[in-house]
């Protein structure tokens, strides 16, 4: 199983960014699909959860300003970030929980992609 993703960026702050990820391969379901991020010496922190069910979880500080949706007949998940701030900079990756079969489900993740915010 592969996530691939795309539509990191540079922009000022103040601006917007949609990043998309789409997972391929051997897939039977995906369960959650999620973002995380990682800010050069820091730790990797969860930013938005969504369940299959279309559950959803934000971190504190971007509620309201980022939106997670994900397509399940496609398994692609999406992420509209607005009114971006230089402290949103880092790498951004997918994350995804996929049932290769009925028995068995597997933690899978993107390689990457960088959001930078400008002040």
């Amino acid at each position: 199983v592969q996530l691939a993703e795309s539509g990191g960026g540079l922009v000022r702050s103040g601006g917007s960014l949609r990043l998309s990820c789409a997972a391929s391969g051997r897939i039977y379901r995906v369960n959650n699909m999620a973002w995380y991020r990682q800010a050069p010496g820091k730790e990797r922190e969860l930013v938005a959860r969504i369940t299959r069910d279309g559950e959803i979880y934000y971190l504190d500080s971007v509620k309201d300003r980022f939106t997670i949706s994900r397509d399940n007949a496609k398994n692609t998940l999406q992420m509209l970030m607005n009114n971006l701030r230089p402290e949103d900079t880092a790498v951004y990756f997918c994350n995804a929980e996929v049932q290769i079969n009925r028995n068995y489900e597997y933690e899978y993740w993107g390689q990457g992609t960088q959001v930078t915010v400008s002040s």
